[in-house]
């Protein structure tokens, strides 16, 4: 595991949606294996193989995937999504802080939003104004650090200070 942490790239299995959306608002590239098609018999084989290929760090919920990666793997021991977080934390994998850099549905990049994408999208708050606005150019949504992004802010700040 070659990469320093803030260009660690990950790429989960499909029990680990939330923790993919989580490490995507924290700013990390990550692949989720529901992105493949689904029922593959070799899913694992190819989730080995994306993981070598793409320099990535496979983080999975299946022990024996997780035997098979070795050093390219990481066992999730956990089903709580904080107790995950702060597993990855304290191995030193992650940095738990909100960044807002990566769209988490898809994993794309996010840029600063225009005023016409904010003005035009229903669900964008009343008063837009002193706040900052992100735009995924794939799905077409807007990101703002609203109450959720506070409220996941204070929950990862917990960690940094049990860590």
């Amino acid at each position: 595991m070659s990469q320093r942490s803030g260009e660690r790239r990950f790429l989960t299995d499909r029990m680990l949606g939330t923790l993919t959306r989580y490490l995507r608002f924290m700013g990390y590239d990550t692949m989720s294996a529901n992105s493949l098609s689904p029922g593959n018999t070799r899913e694992d084989t190819l989730l080995l193989e994306i993981a070598t290929r793409e320099d990535r760090i496979l983080l999975t919920r299946d022990r024996e995937l997780a035997r098979r990666g070795v050093e390219r793997v990481v066992y999730i021991t956990s089903e709580d999504i904080m107790s995950q977080i702060r597993q990855l934390a304290d191995s030193g994998l992650i940095e738990p802080e909100v960044r807002m850099s990566r769209c988490s549905l898809c994993n794309t990049r996010l840029r600063p939003a225009t005023r016409r994408e904010i003005r035009e999208t229903p669900y964008a708050p009343r008063s837009p104004l002193e706040r900052e606005f992100w735009w995924c150019p794939v799905c077409k949504k807007l990101y703002w650090m609203g109450s959720h992004g506070a409220r996941l802010e204070r929950r990862l700040r917990e960690i940094r200070l049990l860590s």
